[in-house]
């Protein structure tokens, strides 16, 4: 039986966060309008692991959680991003960020 996926708001809100920080990381750093392979590829793991996180709608922030989803070489890539896009999320998003901020 396969599991169930999340598709709550919580984890909608999640998607649509790490999305944007992909695309920002991709377009200031790779200099790309579309995002290239690798970073299509860590936004595609990224969204599926959010499906199956098993906390669901009550999940906290992926940097206080004690469940380390991520495969290692998808962790490193994550946190760059996050570390990278994340002071620019509040310029470009600030929505995004500001809700993002409160979550933790």
């Amino acid at each position: 039986m396969p599991r169930k996926t999340n598709d709550g708001p919580v984890i909608q809100m999640e998607k649509e966060t790490i999305t944007k920080m992909i695309e920002i990381y991709c377009r200031k750093k790779h200099h790309r309008q579309a995002l290239c392979d690798d970073c299509h590829n860590l936004k595609n793991y990224a969204l599926t692991r959010l499906s199956y996180c098993p906390f669901g709608e009550k999940k906290s922030a992926c940097s206080n959680c004690k469940i380390h989803c991520y495969r290692p070489e998808y962790r490193r890539k994550i946190k760059t991003v996050m570390r990278y896009a994340g002071m620019w999320m509040l310029l470009y998003h600030p929505v995004f960020s500001i809700k993002h901020l409160l979550k933790r």
